[in-house]
């Protein structure tokens, strides 16, 4: 077996490229999720190392004597952080230039060709779901015979083998929860939104939806979703009970953990029988008579897409939910108690200055706890990306997805919207939200009652303010 390292590489400062999502970049407070994807891999391989370098604050020259130590590095890339993680491949090669490298993540299972003749410190890269295509390498089997690989070939020719199947059988999936305690410190993991400490992980792979932006069904995880049982989910959270005694929410970060209500409900009831507080996404269809039994048994918080407040953009984007849906599903929370963080793009096909300015006014009439305004990003591999490619969207300049900083950029361009409009629309946004006088006492008031939650919210205030400050600049 060899010694194997699953690294998420060191980045810019405070940059979740972990996150499976549309949104790998520094975030407007200190936030992380947890690796779970690489931590599946640590969890079948066995005798692996998994390090997670962002939030545990470790810089490349922290990272670099690990070579020795290793016969195989697996390093998670994404499309914003992909140069710089060749940078740190580069050095672990030079370091010790036996040890064999391979990246996965999206940016390569749709790139695999240009991702390996990026370095030649690169050895292959895997595609599609990539955990036992590791656990095949990491046992020693040779790349030539290892399905979903791509690799460079002893006379430096790219070879692409046969795809991997998707899995099937999620329950022979170990749980990633040991890993976690064995290798991460949970304190280093941070969502504003979540009670700290947290944890997060996926109960099930793929995405029911169409949405033409989102990154992983449609480059890795796909459009069936696939799930573990529910003995099994709940026997993985017994664990974290006995694990991590001082955890204060679950988090499922399944594209869309309520694609399957039958199963999310069987989950909720056991969840209530352990006594756990958790919380998912969900998308804004849910009926009352489901969200009850969730609420009923521990359901805290749902992570909300709502995109956008113009029925045609969420028609553009193959959403699948009208606003006005969208709006009875907030009041059926609202009555429940269910907290919402909802997030909201701006920028998608379609946009203009006016649903800009109609998308503000619906936030602020259904009101959210919280939210995340992102600018649309056209990750390749996506429908956006070709849409915006075929229509001229993109810049001359291959303009990156984020800025030297790590900072989202804006990368879609209109004849009637330009892209210093899209990004300064953020500020906008979040201002128009968040600095209205029954907002603040609301969030006023959430802080006078909990001394922790008032810590906590000074802390992303301040966070918040500096980096809205150093985005401006």
């Amino acid at each position: 077996m060899m010694r194997t390292l699953c690294l998420h590489p060191p980045s810019y400062e405070g940059f979740d490229g972990g996150a499976g999502s549309r949104y790998q970049a520094r975030r407007e407070i200190r936030s992380f999720w947890y690796p779970t994807w690489l931590a599946q891999v640590a969890a079948i391989v066995p005798g692996s190392k998994l390090l997670d370098a962002p939030p545990a604050g470790l810089r490349v020259d922290d990272v670099i004597p690990l070579a020795a130590r290793y016969d195989l590095a697996v390093l998670h890339t994404s499309s914003p952080s992909f140069a710089g993680d060749v940078r740190v491949a580069d050095a672990l090669k030079r370091a010790n230039p036996a040890l064999t490298i391979g990246f996965v993540g999206a940016k390569v299972a749709v790139e695999p060709e240009s991702s390996l003749l990026a370095s030649e410190a690169i050895d292959f890269v895997a595609r599609e779901e990539f955990d036992f295509t590791i656990a095949e390498i990491a046992e020693g089997r040779p790349l030539a015979g290892v399905a979903g690989v791509s690799y460079r070939a002893a006379g430096g020719e790219v070879v692409h083998n046969a795809g991997r199947p998707v899995l099937e059988d999620m329950d022979r999936l170990p749980y990633v929860t040991d890993v976690y305690k064995r290798d991460l410190d949970i304190n280093d993991y941070f969502i504003g939104y979540l009670r700290h400490p947290y944890v997060s992980l996926y109960t099930g792979r793929g995405c029911r939806s169409r949405c033409t932006f989102c990154l992983w069904p449609q480059t890795v995880g796909g459009h069936r979703y696939r799930t573990r049982s529910a003995a099994h989910v709940l026997g993985e959270m017994a664990r974290i009970r006995e694990l991590f005694p001082a955890v204060k929410e679950v988090f499922f970060d399944d594209d869309t953990f309520t694609d399957d209500r039958r199963r999310a409900e069987e989950i909720a009831r056991g969840m209530g029988r352990l006594g756990l507080t958790w919380s998912c996404n969900a998308k804004a269809n849910v009926p009352y008579e489901t969200l009850k039994v969730l609420r009923d048994n521990g359901l805290r918080l749902l992570l909300v897409g709502y995109e956008s407040g113009n029925q045609q953009i969420l028609v553009n984007i193959k959403k699948g939910v009208r606003v006005e849906r969208a709006r009875q599903f907030t009041r059926d929370c609202r009555d429940l108690g269910i907290t919402i963080h909802g997030t909201f793009i701006v920028g998608l096909p379609g946009e203009t200055a006016e649903t800009i300015r109609e998308t503000i006014r619906f936030a602020k009439e259904i009101n959210p706890h919280s939210l995340q305004v992102s600018i649309a990003a056209p990750y390749p591999g996506t429908a956006l990306y070709r849409q915006a490619a075929e229509n001229g969207w993109l810049p001359d300049d291959d303009a990156a997805l984020t800025d030297e900083r790590g900072v989202q950029a804006a990368t879609l361009g209109y004849p009637n919207l330009s892209r210093t409009e899209i990004y300064d629309s953020v500020e906008t946004f979040y201002k128009q939200f968040y600095f209205r006088a029954g907002k603040i006492a609301e969030m006023s008031a959430e802080m006078f009652r909990s001394p922790e939650v008032m810590r906590r919210r000074l802390r992303e205030g301040r966070e918040f303010i500096g980096f809205m400050r150093h985005r401006s600049g």
